[in-house]
């Protein structure tokens, strides 16, 4: 049947292989979609047409057999997709062991690719949500959401920084009163930290930001806080206090050195025996730093329930820690469960809570008065455990870890009846399964885990902190936020991740003036890096580089904080702008872009700052006298690294002087080039300023008159000085007393406008037309300032001719006087058209009419 099937089917393509024409393609389809293709004709037909037809169709046209796939589709078996291939017998164990195997090894994976794709979604939401809260937060700013931004700031900064993006886009804390009270209680002790700067003492300002935080005991977050600025100060071994100084000089051979004490080694390579004892140094201080705060805890809680205590009269450590185990574990006339008694007593949980809270020689005497006891139970736990307590390093010689690990493997691990703190005690004593990070019942809270994880840390195995950090990150904060708020940062600061730690601080409003200043610590003590201009992102202080270790933009951070209150209190601003040079010794030229960048936010902030009386205390100024005095910023110089006068005159007073003329705050860039020394510049620019308000409508404004007067009190003193002789000095005075005939004609004394413009020698009026025509063509030579004003002080020169004319005219002097005085006005009026008329070019018609105008008045 298949053989005549298949010759009918020959015999039918030769029928029409005549016909066949190689432009058209050939079709080959079986019965199954030649009835396909016949329905999807029809349902061409109105109101039968489907996009799965169309498909299909498109399909069928690249040979594709889509209902062939469909129905192979709809009769496959799954059931037997993860049976072995070959069936197994009932007797086949090994058989089926290794499919079991399999089996696990195939979920496992399927499961892992699960987790790491939901893990990925749920990093990338949550990375996504930050940064648009940080593009929001900027948004908001730069259109003037903060309570504290006004549109005239946000017109300053942008037309004096423009370009500045790293710098100049940037968030802080809302000036609330209660950020306000917060602030003024930290910013005395970056005062006294520059104050001891510029002394050349050290300055314990850890514990002075600890004093700030603990005088806040309001703020939620005050606890935490206080215990992230103590974990600093173990890890810095920074003493509350410094030694006092009897002589001047004691402070060099009596006080330590903090400044910078650990940037070699924290900036330098990673894998140098130097940053490994730092690492074993940074574990040694967080752990300590727990000891501490759990011994606070045992003993504010033996304090709040001494009844229940039962301490008695002994305040010995020993027996606090009998008083905290006996209300923690003794419920019911019982201890609980595992904890076992030696002697009577929980020797193991006792030993194991001295050596948690920092006593390890108590713990080491407690076990000595039981050692018959110990030994009776564990016959090698005294000798190692003496061994351990009295090792620098915490860290007992493989052969007493490898008989620890022995007797752990075969009494504990796998004992479900095992005291859980002999087994604790066990495993930190030979470092045992570091993997495996938690101990029931002694491991409960998040302190607990972290003491015992840096406990367990050893820089010689298992990655040592770094080891430890990468599983920390791993982690995440979701991970440690979610029984107590703002513990992550702390967690970082812990594990050496100082840069992480005040990113993760900023990130939260609340936190943001705590991150500020745990900066300014960590930079001070040199263990915070600083990144690059080029690596410096304009939306977050914290850079990340999979190449190079995490970097904290210190500049970035300082002054989004300080630009909230630099106009109220620009001082305090200026002693937080000091502490972006703490990084000026960091290679690879970025300790040099720090400096620059602490320059340019001093003139930031001079510019910025409202002028006035602490203005000039800012930058200095002039006594009545004509002495100079040095402002704050001079005084703290060398905080700046300015090396001298030149170089603080030029990098500072210069440049802030021409920020302020683009920003037109010209009185205060006269100034400041005059504190400069710049006499040439600082006429130039008062005769431009001079010439604007003329100019200008407004000339009669505060800020003209501003102008004025600081025009007249220099132009004073460098006359009597003999400075800047030339023609801006000239300008500049003529264009004063332009403005002095301008206030004259407001009081209608047009006599006294017309003999000043005469002084001024502007104008000729003596009617010499080779004279007129010779100051005509010296016009060019004129500063650019008095040409511009020429419609300004020619129009009211024959403005005083014209109302001295009509006073005259109708005076009551003697005819001859009278005519001479008429005659005199009519000479100079005509002296003053044929000036203006060959400098006509210089005006506006309407302007050269108006004189004309008043000239035939004159000429009546």
């Amino acid at each position: 049947m298949a053989s005549d099937l298949s010759s009918l089917l020959n015999s039918s393509r030769a029928l029409n292989s005549h016909l066949s024409r190689p432009d058209l393609p050939s079709v080959n389809l079986s019965l199954d979609q030649i009835e396909a293709q016949s329905r999807r004709l029809v349902s061409r037909q109105p109101g039968a047409s489907s996009d799965a037809d169309r498909a299909n169709y498109l399909l069928a046209q690249a040979h594709v057999d889509a209902p062939a796939l469909a129905n192979s589709i709809a009769h496959l078996n799954t059931s037997s997709t993860f049976s072995p291939l070959q069936p197994l017998q009932d007797t086949d164990v090994s058989g089926y062991l290794r499919h079991a195997h399999e089996q696990n090894l195939i979920s496992t994976i399927e499961e892992g690719r699960r987790e790491t794709q939901e893990h990925f979604y749920r990093l990338l939401e949550e990375r996504s949500h930050k940064d648009w809260e940080a593009k929001k937060r900027r948004v908001f700013e730069e259109l003037g959401g903060r309570a504290t931004s006004d549109s005239k700031a946000l017109a300053e900064m942008k037309k004096s920084f423009h370009g500045k993006a790293a710098l100049a886009a940037s968030t802080g804390p809302s000036l609330t009163l209660q950020m306000q009270s917060k602030m003024m209680a930290y910013d005395r002790a970056i005062s006294e930290l520059n104050a001891a700067r510029l002394r050349g003492t050290s300055c314990p300002i850890i514990h002075l930001l600890m004093q700030a935080a603990a005088s806040l005991n309001s703020e939620p977050s005050s606890q935490q806080i206080l215990q992230n600025f103590h974990v600093l100060a173990k890890i810095t071994s920074e003493p509350p206090a410094l030694p006092p100084v009897e002589h001047a000089g004691a402070h060099i051979l009596n006080a330590p050195l903090f400044e910078r004490k650990y940037a070699r080694v924290y900036l330098g390579d990673s894998d140098s025996r130097e940053a490994a004892a730092l690492r074993i140094q940074i574990a040694k201080g967080s752990r300590e730093a727990l000891e501490d705060q759990f011994w606070d805890i045992i003993e504010r809680t033996i304090q709040s329930r001494p009844m229940e205590a039962r301490l008695g009269g002994d305040p010995s450590v020993a027996n606090k820690i009998r008083a905290f185990l006996l209300m923690r574990y003794y419920k019911n006339g019982q201890w609980e469960d595992r904890i076992e008694l030696v002697a009577g007593q929980p020797l193991w949980a006792k030993l194991y809570y001295l050596v948690r809270t920092g006593h390890a020689q108590e713990a080491l005497d407690e076990a000595l008065k039981s050692q018959q006891a110990i030994e009776h139970r564990e016959d090698s736990f005294m000798n190692h455990f003496r061994s351990w307590v009295e090792s620098p390093e915490r860290r007992l010689p493989k052969p007493h870890r490898d008989h620890l690990q022995t007797v752990y493997n075969a009494h504990m691990l796998h004992s479900a009846s095992a005291d859980p703190f002999k087994l604790a005690l066990y495993k930190l004593m030979g470092k045992l399964e570091p993997s495996r990070r938690t101990v029931s019942q002694v491991t409960m809270t998040t302190e607990d885990w972290l003491w015992f994880q840096l406990a367990m840390v050893d820089e010689e195995e298992e990655g040592g902190l770094r080891g430890l950090t990468e599983v920390l990150l791993s982690y995440g904060e979701r991970h440690f936020d979610g029984t107590k708020k703002g513990v992550w940062p702390g967690v970082l600061l812990m594990c050496g991740q100082f840069e992480r730690s005040v990113a993760a601080l900023w990130e939260h409003p609340e936190t943001e003036i705590e991150a500020v200043h745990l900066a300014i610590a960590l930079a001070y003590h040199g263990l915070l890096r600083v990144p690059s201009r080029a690596e410096t992102s304009d939306i977050s202080p914290l850079t990340l580089s999979p190449l190079s270790p995490p970097a904290l933009s210190l500049p970035m951070l300082i002054w989004r904080y300080v630009r909230q209150f630099v106009k109220m209190d620009a001082k305090e601003a200026l002693q937080y702008v000091y502490c972006v040079c703490l990084s000026a010794d960091q290679g690879d030229g970025v300790g040099r872009e720090n400096v620059e960048t602490a320059w340019e936010l001093v003139r930031r902030i001079i510019v910025l700052a409202h002028s006035g009386p602490a203005w000039e205390e800012l930058v200095g100024g002039f006594r009545p006298d004509g002495t100079r005095f040095s402002g704050i910023i001079e005084q703290g110089a060398t905080l700046l690294h300015l090396q001298n006068t030149a170089q603080y005159n030029e990098q500072i007073l210069i440049r802030a002087a021409r920020d302020s003329e683009e920003n037109d705050r010209i009185p205060e860039a006269i100034k400041l080039y005059n504190l400069a020394g710049d006499y040439g510049t600082v006429i130039s620019c008062l005769a431009q300023a001079l010439g604007n308000t003329l100019a200008q409508p407004a000339g009669e404004s505060d800020k003209g008159k501003i102008i004025e007067r600081t025009a007249v009190e220099i132009l004073r003193h460098y006359e009597r000085t003999n400075r800047a002789v030339g023609k801006d000095r000239d300008a500049a005075v003529r264009l004063l007393r332009i403005r002095e005939a301008l206030n004259a004609k407001s009081s209608g004394r047009f006599d006294v406008v017309l003999e000043i413009m005469e002084s001024t020698d502007l104008i000729p009026l003596d009617g010499d037309v080779a004279k007129i025509t010779r100051k005509a063509e010296d016009f060019k030579d004129l500063h650019d300032a008095l040409q511009r004003n020429l419609q300004v002080y020619l129009p009211l020169t024959m403005e005083a001719l014209a109302a001295v004319h009509q006073s005259i005219k109708n005076s009551a002097t003697a005819e001859t006087t009278r005519q001479m005085t008429l005659t005199t006005l009519r000479k100079k009026s005509r002296s003053l058209m044929v000036f203006g008329g060959i400098l006509k070019y210089r005006m506006s018609p309407d302007v050269y009419s108006y004189l004309a105008r008043l000239d035939v008045e004159i000429a009546l």
